[in-house]
């Protein structure tokens, strides 16, 4: 599963040249140590670090993480022809679906209704065309972009515990939009079952657990949409997992205005943000949240967001323009 990776992370240097003691274990007894691990899924680097005061059990509790990121990804990629999704999109239908797969399926269909639409996991259709499209240097004409857009339709994607299904020939969806921040909580809850209290995880979008140091939180940077070697922000995170959406990485014209991420309603690409940064409890949601409130443009986006608990949102426009929500974990 290729994937938009728009935020870097580890931000600050370690704790020796920072004077800074690490968090003592439960007990007192012990002083954490860090730990950190790698694997590539989602087409890109997933990592792990974590603070431990064993050795053996930070790494097994990063392996195990780590595999639990990549299971999810094996389950929802697009480029495994043995994928559940792949296998989906390919006979419109899945009898008894991976439970992961379910998960994330009813809240992505709970995700478009909340937002009337705006965000729809049966887009892939649309970036079919306009990928092939890009391949021959164009982007689809009006014909190829309705009847892409005639394929796309959440309210006909049935999902139940025994079987999904596609109910009209030549749908197929996409978990790309939401799939790297489910992938956050499952590894983030494997850390915990093995003990974990302190930990930052990177899949592409971010959870954390706990502290970098005694007197500083983990912290996590979000790029300028226009300056790839510029911060927009940097933020402490608050125990809650973060997502951003950008119209900057996979772009289809190179002025942004046709990119990665479509509106279900008009084929094309939402033409007001740049960038959508979300926090929320959990990275399913925070990530489903990133691509809807790119489309909905920001007014919609900022009425929605005060409706719901522990959301907050950074919203940049493709002038530059930000709108912060009032409790942003700003560093």
């Amino acid at each position: 599963m290729k994937r938009r990776r728009f935020i870097s992370s580890a931000i600050g240097l370690g704790a020796a040249s920072l004077g800074l003691a690490w968090p003592r274990a439960a007990d007192g007894a012990a002083e954490l140590k860090p730990y950190s691990g790698a694997d590539l899924a989602f087409g890109t680097t997933i990592s792990i670090q974590v603070l431990h005061d064993d050795a053996h059990e930070a790494t097994l509790a990063i392996s195990d993480a780590l595999a639990a990121a990549k299971n999810i990804d094996r389950l929802m990629t697009l480029y495994r022809t043995d994928s559940q999704v792949a296998i989906l999109n390919r006979t419109g239908v899945l009898e008894q679906p991976d439970a992961h797969v379910l998960t994330v399926l009813m809240h992505a269909l709970a995700l478009s209704r909340l937002t009337q639409g705006a965000f729809d996991v049966t887009v892939q259709p649309l970036w079919l065309a306009y990928s092939s499209a890009a391949a021959k240097g164009k982007l689809p004409d009006n014909a190829e972009r309705r009847a892409a857009l005639a394929l796309v339709d959440w309210q006909q994607l049935q999902v139940n515990a025994r079987r999904i299904s596609l109910q009209l020939p030549g749908m197929a969806i996409t978990l790309n939009g939401i799939a790297q921040g489910y992938a956050v909580d499952v590894a983030r809850a494997t850390l915990r079952a093995r003990g974990i209290r302190h930990a930052m995880l990177d899949t592409g979008e971010f959870g954390s657990l706990g502290r970098k140091h005694l007197q500083q939180p983990w912290t996590v940077a979000v790029r300028d949409p226009r300056e790839a070697q510029s911060m927009a922000e940097v933020f402490s995170m608050d125990g809650r997992c973060m997502a951003t959406s950008g119209d900057y990485e996979m772009t289809f014209s190179a002025d942004f205005a046709q990119h990665h991420i479509f509106d279900p309603a008009s084929g094309n690409s939402p033409g007001e943000l740049a960038s959508v940064t979300v926090f929320a409890p959990t990275g399913l949601q925070a990530d489903g949240l990133s691509t809807a409130l790119m489309v909905l443009g920001a007014e919609k986006a900022v009425a929605l967001v005060a409706t719901l608990q522990d959301v907050d949102v950074l919203l940049i426009d493709k002038d530059g323009h930000r709108w912060r929500s009032a409790h942003l974990p700003l560093a």
